[in-house]
């Protein structure tokens, strides 16, 4: 089988092509990406001489590349997205443009030649989950936010190809991840580093957002079991029911490293931030046959440990957005 993967040189992406090329030895991997924030090949430098993985950099926008490729391989999965909700609250426009213009041109050649196609979308499109509510993937579509919003869209451009060409799509919607080589700026790695570095680590409002939680190779898994068993058509939530607050994270990761709890810093919430994300992922369970096969606190472990043993790979990535204590102080209005 051959496989083109877009967005591979990123947090998630790379991991699916590491975790794949090693179940699935024989098989081959195209990774289009185009290096921007989150990127980053060495992420796959231990793929460097492998015949079977090929990188090429370059933009899904970019129609003529995505359809010379498309040609030639089984299946699409695209990981390709600006998914920075901080980011998009300041500037909208790139989200518009990679998560929604990106998607449409990958369709077009999918359409056109009549592959498979693999949308890895967010829960975050469904918004706030109210009192002990869990969406599942038939329920209503509400982003709170331009990212989650372009994410929608996208999700929406992909049904609609389905339904009106018959086109081959399959849509996941997944948890928060975290696990190794996962950018600064995201949640737990910029705590982790915050922390080593005996740095205040910061909290939006009053710390109780919850989030559910997945770790990335449990994400990437069932990936992989959609590529074979997926149904055309259909979306599948995607989560390991890890419901935590973001202050109970801090807190853990605190614990692991051996840090006071009076590291953590409170600082003023970010404008249209959801309280609770909720789903439920029977439907992948029931249909694909998938489950989740690493805890929260053991995988969170490993991925504290990770980081203190390759400050070599976080170091050069390590900003003003990771190292000073209220990195989003952006321009909102």
């Amino acid at each position: 089988m051959k496989i083109l993967v877009c967005g591979g040189a990123g947090f998630i992406g790379s991991s699916f092509i590491k975790n794949y090329l090693k179940n699935n030895p024989t098989h081959k991997i195209t990774n289009l990406d185009n290096l921007t924030i989150g990127s980053n090949l060495d992420n796959l430098k231990g793929l460097k001489n492998n015949p079977n993985y090929e990188f090429i950099k370059d933009n899904i926008k970019n129609h003529n590349i995505i359809e010379k490729i498309t040609s030639d391989v089984d299946s699409v999965i695209n990981f390709a997205a600006e998914s920075h909700v901080d980011r998009s609250i300041s500037n909208p426009r790139p989200f518009i443009e990679t998560n929604v213009l990106g998607t449409y041109s990958i369709l077009e050649a999918i359409r056109k030649f009549e592959k498979q196609f693999i949308h890895v979308s967010t829960d975050e499109i469904y918004g706030d989950a109210e009192g002990t509510t869990s969406f599942n993937e038939n329920s209503q579509i509400n982003p709170s936010n331009p990212y989650s919003a372009t994410k929608a869209a996208a999700d929406h451009l992909v049904s609609s190809y389905h339904r009106t060409y018959g086109v081959n799509c399959i849509t996941t919607r997944c948890t928060n991840n975290f696990g190794p080589n996962q950018f600064p700026e995201k949640l737990i790695p910029k705590s982790i580093i915050r922390s080593i570095k005996n740095l205040k680590v910061p909290l939006y409002g009053d710390g109780q957002q919850i989030r559910s939680w997945i770790y990335v190779y449990d994400h990437v898994q069932a990936l992989e079991s959609l590529i074979s068993r997926g149904e055309s058509g259909q979306v599948y939530n995607i989560t390991a029911y890890e419901e935590i607050t973001n202050k109970s994270i801090v807190e853990k990761i605190l614990k692991i490293l051996d840090k006071p709890t009076d590291l953590i810093e409170y600082v003023g919430d970010r404008p249209g931030h959801d309280k609770r994300y909720s789903i439920d992922c029977s439907k992948i369970g029931n249909d694909i046959g998938w489950k989740p096969s690493y805890s929260f606190d053991s995988a969170l472990e490993h991925t504290v440990n990770w980081y203190l043993e390759n400050k070599d790979w976080w170091e050069p990535l390590v900003d003003e957005n990771t190292l000073h204590p209220q990195p989003w102080t952006l321009n909102w209005k």
